[in-house]
């Protein structure tokens, strides 16, 4: 589904690794106590939507009943009244992580970066401008196009993974192979997260795997699944959403190289419908054969997610599933749809008929 990131330090400067040296060296220049963006070719890159990191509801209200221009005046006449966080905004904020990489690297570009994405007019980047300043986050990389779809700017910035509120822009993503997801959240939660230690939640199938065995599930049912899983347990599964739980792997790698594994401010889990003796093996298995290390592993056998979830407490959950990401929201977990296998056409377990296609 995702393509990776080309990361190999010795490959042949080109021009635009000429023009990037340029830009350090003029940047390290600067008289500035704020950190250098990184290298986008080597920077896990997650590109946000404005309506992701902020609460503009109101605003997209004012968007559908007044108009653009009515839109546009209005968020130029608060250019500098602070919006509310939105349901990115914790993981965004959590993204302190670079302070302790740039500690232990200090001259590595293997750091996050975000990437604020949005169709909005260019005048409303002032309201967007002044209020990320306003809560110090670290955002420098802007692309705001004018009511056009950001989608095609994605790969051009190199993005690991795209969250926005917008589903169909979602798909448009994942159809171009950028790991993506649509954000849901419930109640104000930013409070209970931590601000140490940045945690990412992820279904399995159809999510960190392929749909393969979940198409047998609703297809063949239980039995033949395991038989399935028991069979190939030794063929690992293909991956989905490899470009962001990789990336986060290999940011993990650099924290254990500096014997930091037990402090390691990034963690990582497998919550997955999956029975741990049933069809647990190949799972973890495929984790193995990858390299990618998940820290803790939580085989549910059908059970609801939405308590397991409240008890981790994540900045973000992926699944592709809306009921475990209804399950989710309900118990006030910050939640990611990521629109993609068999899953789309079922909904707790029932197949939901599909629209006829018009052949006219």
């Amino acid at each position: 589904m995702a393509e990776s990131k080309t990361t190999d330090p010795t490959a042949t400067e080109s021009g635009e690794e000429k023009d990037w040296t340029v830009a350090k060296a003029f940047f390290d220049r600067l008289k500035t106590n704020k950190p250098r963006p990184p290298k986008p070719q080597y920077a896990v890159t997650i590109t946000v939507s404005s309506r992701s990191l902020f609460n503009m509801v109101a605003e997209g209200k004012i968007y559908k009943e007044d108009g653009v221009e009515k839109y546009v005046a209005y968020q130029q006449d608060h250019d500098n009244e602070p919006l509310m966080p939105g349901v990115a905004f914790p993981l965004v904020k959590a993204l302190n992580v670079n302070a302790r990489l740039r500690r232990l690297y200090p001259d590595s570009d293997e750091l996050f970066d975000i990437v604020l994405m949005t169709n909005n007019h260019a005048q409303v980047g002032v309201r967007l401008i002044n209020n990320i300043n306003h809560y110090d986050l670290t955002i420098e990389r802007f692309c705001m196009t004018g009511g056009e779809s950001p989608i095609g700017y994605l790969k051009a910035y190199m993005t690991n993974l795209y969250l926005s509120k917008d589903g169909e822009q979602v798909i448009e993503a994942i159809e171009e192979g950028i790991a993506a997801a649509t954000t849901f959240a419930s109640g104000d939660v930013e409070n209970q997260l931590s601000d140490t230690q940045l945690k990412v939640a992820f279904d399995g199938d159809a999510v960190l795997f392929s749909d393969e065995s979940e198409i047998i599930v609703k297809q063949h049912g239980l039995d033949t699944f395991f038989e399935h899983e028991k069979e190939f347990e030794n063929k690992p599964l293909a991956q989905v959403f490899e470009m962001f739980p990789g990336a986060l792997g290999m940011l993990q790698r650099k924290f254990y190289a500096k014997n930091e594994r037990m402090t390691c401010p990034i963690r990582t889990y497998l919550v997955t419908s999956r029975s741990a003796a049933s069809s647990g093996v190949r799972v973890l298995k495929t984790l193995r054969s990858w390299g990618l290390e998940i820290d803790e592993a939580l085989f549910l056998a059908g059970a609801p997610k939405g308590p397991l979830l409240q008890k981790i407490q994540p900045h973000i959950f992926f699944d592709d599933q809306m009921f475990h990401i209804e399950g989710a929201k309900e118990l006030g977990t910050i939640a990611a749809h990521v629109p993609y296998g068999i899953g789309q056409k079922y909904h707790k377990g029932i197949f939901i008929e599909q629209p006829a296609k018009d052949t006219t």
